[in-house]
């Protein structure tokens, strides 16, 4: 078993799990030492496979020293309607959170599409009270299931410039009353910086910094767009090493975040079958893990949050809204079925999307298309 280092106060880990070319790609840097703690996206096992002897060993030996975090996938936390995947994922977590001894649990923020809002990916929902209440009576029941503390990940992709400045504000008010945290990707926040031609300094100074627990480095792709000719989406699909510019994203942000304690590299395994992106993993990790040390001593420091939930947790009925699942589902068809940028357009005009909080008339053209890409790739 992989010795695990003694913990500094900022930690460098990577998203390990069961996927032969991750494991490939780090159990050099396990091996070594160099691995201080790990994330695991523990639902991606809800589907019945197996937890070898091995891996098990290997979160428990991290869950001991407190350097285990579970990074939750399939939950939909804002989808509109409750459903017995979310009520059975809540009892696998319970479970595992009796088994393993996780730091803190963490979801993604948005629903995603495809068949029952389960599969997929996360994509935003309006910014209103009702969104606001139903996402916190979830988070609140999260944080019942695992007793730790709980945060969320800012989300990448962004239907127009509106809500990607409106999006930290939100995000922590959805944590406030949980007194949860944030994962801020960075490169998600690569993403919007590229797609709606901001600056770092700018759109960071919309995040609730002081509540960023732990930050999440990746690397992602370009796509041209067909409805704007010369343009270029940034995706955050996790398939290729981390972009010069998300290493420098995080050498300016790590000082600003008080309550830092943990930087993790992700790649998905598709990304890490040959042996020279196993190494540029390795190269990536090494590279992370030195700004990382050297940004230690520079955390302006104040009184520690632990982050931990309120004792009194939900007990009443869980929350949701059929209304806002309705507008889901239909934007959900509309997106898996368009034969095209323009059938989806004049479908939404039409819709009960139109005219309502979800503001589809601010849309950018280039992201409405990008978002008929993700539902139609992961509908497939």
């Amino acid at each position: 078993m992989p010795a695990v280092p003694t913990a500094p106060a900022i930690l460098s880990a990577i998203a390990c799990n069961l996927d032969d070319q991750i494991l490939t790609a780090a159990l050099p840097l396990l091996a070594a030492g160099r691995v201080e703690a790990v994330e695991w996206s523990f639902d991606t096992l809800f589907n019945g496979q197996s937890l070898p002897n091995w891996f098990a060993e290997l979160l428990t030996a991290y869950g001991e020293q407190s350097r285990l975090v579970g990074h939750g996938v399939y939950f939909s936390l804002l989808s509109g309607r409750w459903t017995p995947e979310q009520a059975q994922w809540l009892e696998q977590l319970r479970l595992l959170a009796g088994r393993f001894r996780f730091d803190h649990i963490t979801e993604h923020f948005g629903s995603f599409t495809g068949q029952n809002f389960h599969t997929g990916a996360p994509l935003p929902v309006p910014y209103t009270a009702t969104t606001l209440r139903l996402g916190q009576d979830r988070l609140l029941r999260v944080a019942d299931a695992c007793q730790c503390p709980v945060g969320l990940e800012n989300l990448a992709f962004a239907y127009s410039l509106a809500e990607v400045q409106r999006h930290g504000e939100f995000l922590e008010e959805l944590v406030a009353p949980v007194n949860g945290f944030l994962i801020l990707d960075l490169h998600n926040l690569y993403c919007q910086l590229h797609n709606f031609n901001l600056s770092s300094d700018s759109l960071l100074a919309l995040y609730p910094l002081h509540r960023v627990r732990e930050i999440h480095l990746s690397g992602g792709s370009w796509e041209d767009s067909q409805v704007e000719q010369g343009r270029q989406i940034r995706r955050d699909t996790h398939d290729e090493s981390v972009p010069d510019e998300v290493f420098e994203l995080l050498e300016r942000t790590l000082p600003q975040c008080p309550q830092l304690k943990y930087v993790v590299l992700e790649q998905l395994g598709t990304g890490l079958r040959t042996e020279a992106s196993q190494h540029q993993f390795r190269q990536d990790f090494q590279r992370m893990a030195a700004i990382v040390e050297a940004g230690r001593g520079r955390v302006s420091g104040h009184q520690p949050n632990a982050f931990q939930p309120p004792a009194s947790l939900p007990a009443g009925s869980v929350a949701y809204d059929e209304a806002l699942h309705a507008q889901q589902r239909q934007l959900a068809q509309i997106l898996e079925t368009a034969a095209s940028y323009e059938e989806a357009q004049q479908r939404l005009r039409a819709s009960s999307l139109a005219h309502t909080s979800w503001q589809l008339e601010q849309w950018a053209p280039y992201m409405l298309e990008t978002a008929i890409s993700i539902a139609q790739k992961w509908k497939q």
